[in-house]
């Protein structure tokens, strides 16, 4: 055969490229067409893949989609957008997921190699762009290097910590041939966490005895342990010395919050006085898959400076950061907790903490503050009630999305996990509005059969609305709960705080959100009152297609909300 012949018979670049996402177990694709895209979509068109592409309206909202899917599916997300602005568009929802330790692969096509230089449209220099904001990125210089990119770009995201990636895909990149022989890949990297590290055995050893010697250890569980799937090991651990088990917002589902053992959300979003106290009370923490930031600690405040630490991360550099560490374990939050309890199992001289019981007490003094907000009939409604509603409709199993604002304090502090595992989160990292709506359909389709419900305030429902077009198409069965006050009410809160009320440009006019759902044909609902909320809530929730319930809500610069640096 010669050359050229040879050369006809290759897959070109878009062909190889979709034969690699699929090659890594790719189910789902989330994004939205360009001019430097053509190429691509053609391949996706005509070749037999298995995948199924989710046409998004925006590709930050198509970056969000991946990200949910990836949090409950275990898989990773993948997004695309075209070059230019749909790059620029993509970089947020990138970011957040990055730093949340989350793997969403981002293609963006860009222009053809030939023409760089020489002021096309839409030309960007995306290899800097995104530099900062993944944990690995390139712009594929030529065809025949395509294949040990993708590879390279699944084993970043799903290997160590956990970390978004993106790839740039110029036009003659996906045009020109590829060695059918380079099409190949490790199925296992594209799940994750893949290749767990274990840790030192003397380490392990040296967090044991730490953790025997002290009178009231507390240990505060981080995405990391969700992510490792360490819940059986972390149950063991607690039961056997009536440890108390605290969580960030991340690291919910860590164990159920119904477990005896579970304190719940700590921190200064989620947090309350009792749960905090029993933090500041500790003579040891243990750190789990958590890298102890600004939220978790108060501001490194809680633990107080000189609480004795233990440290389990899988990433080392999230180690000792903070807080001067006692003993440090670099591994997999499973891998390290398992460790730990067959270190535990050859001694026959365990303690009880009492752990149980300091949990119980404080969470049943965090009840007796919520219940008579929960049961309030004040208009506008409480968010208290609202999540109270919502907890006496939902299944244990369904996931629940949380914007920013309003909806993220209030449900990591008053809604209760009944189950382990992801069923809970937010956009932690960097908090951007308009997360919820577009991450929901990703979990949606994450996570098929299960309810999702997608709890924004109408500041992030500004953000993000465009997308009701792509879950009405999609006829995904979503419930989206609007929570209404026409205000940037996180922002409004912390000028009554911290600036004398001095409230300036966080108003907007009220919008009637069901009519604009309606619009986009998802059925609506509109609630003022409380008399009515749980009765509409059941009946959004029972609904087969996708549904929205706008609630009229107590803006948060009124509320009683579980946010540390508003209490006076």
């Amino acid at each position: 055969m010669s050359d050229k012949e040879h050369q006809s018979n290759s897959p070109d670049g878009a062909e190889a490229m979709v034969r690699m996402l699929a090659a890594h177990g790719v189910r789902h694709i989330f994004g939205l067409c360009g001019d430097t895209t053509l190429p691509f979509y053609d391949a996706l068109y005509r070749l037999d893949h298995g995948m199924t592409h989710i046409l998004t309206r925006d590709e930050r909202s198509a970056a969000y989609m991946a990200d949910g899917y990836a949090r409950v599916s275990g898989r990773v997300g993948v997004c695309e957008g075209p070059s230019g602005g749909g790059a620029t568009y993509i970089a947020p929802g990138l970011v957040e997921a990055n730093e949340s330790s989350v793997p969403i692969l981002a293609i963006t096509s860009d222009v053809s190699t030939s023409s760089q230089g020489r002021f096309p449209l839409t030309e960007l220099d995306q290899e800097g762009l995104f530099r900062p904001l993944t944990k690995w990125n390139g712009v594929i210089p030529k065809a025949e290097m395509l294949p040990r990119m993708v590879r390279a770009a699944f084993r970043a995201m799903t290997t160590g910590r956990p970390g978004s990636a993106h790839l740039g895909f110029p036009f003659d990149v996906q045009k020109a041939a590829v060695s059918e022989e380079e099409i190949w890949a490790d199925k296992t990297l594209g799940a994750w966490p893949a290749w767990p590290t274990a840790p030192d055995e003397g380490a392990v050893a040296a967090a044991a005895e730490a953790i025997l010697s002290a009178k009231r250890p507390v240990a505060i569980c981080g995405g990391g342990a969700v992510i490792a799937g360490a819940e059986a090991e972390l149950d063991r651990l607690a039961r056997r010395l009536d440890l108390v088990v605290a969580t960030t917002i991340s690291g919910q589902g860590s164990l159920a919050e119904t477990h005896p053992n579970c304190l719940s959300v700590v921190g200064s979003n989620g947090g309350v006085p009792a749960t905090r106290a029993v933090v500041d009370q500790a003579d040891l923490v243990i750190f789990i898959g958590c890298r102890a930031g600004s939220v978790t600690t108060e501001r490194w405040r809680s633990p107080p400076p000189g609480t004795r630490i233990v440290h389990m991360d899988s990433d080392p550099q999230a180690i000792g950061v903070n807080y001067d560490t006692e003993v440090a374990v670099h591994g997999d939050a499973r891998l390290a907790l398992a460790a730990l309890n067959r270190v535990l199992d050859g001694r026959t001289d365990l303690p009880g903490f009492g752990g149980a019981a300091r949990a119980a007490k404080a969470k049943a003094e965090k009840a007796a503050a919520f219940a008579p907000l929960a049961e309030s009939i004040e208009r506008p409604i409480r968010p208290e009630r609202l999540v109270a509603a919502l907890r006496g409709v939902l299944d244990d199993d369904a996931i629940l999305v949380a914007d920013p604002g309003t909806p993220c304090p209030y449900l990591s502090a008053f809604y209760e996990l009944r189950t382990t595992g992801r069923t809970l989160f937010s956009n932690r990292a960097h908090g951007a509005l308009g997360y919820s709506l577009s991450a929901a359909l990703g979990a949606s389709y994450g996570r098929p059969g299960v309810k999702v419900v997608s709890v924004m305030g109408d500041g992030s429902f500004g953000f993000t609305c465009g997308e009701l077009e792509t879950v009405a198409r999609s006829r995904q069965p979503i419930t989206f709960i609007v929570v209404s006050n026409s205000v940037y009410g996180w922002i409004k809160a912390g000028q009554k705080s911290g600036f004398g009320g001095r409230y300036y440009s966080v108003d907007f006019d009220t919008t009637d959100h069901a009519a604009v759902a309606t619009a986009f044909g998802v059925k609506s609902w509109r609630v003022e009152g409380p008399a009515a909320l749980q009765g509409v809530l059941r009946e959004a929730v029972n609904h087969p297609g996708p549904s929205l319930v706008d609630v009229i809500c107590q803006p948060l610069h009124e509320a009683n909300a579980p946010v540390s640096e508003w209490v006076a």
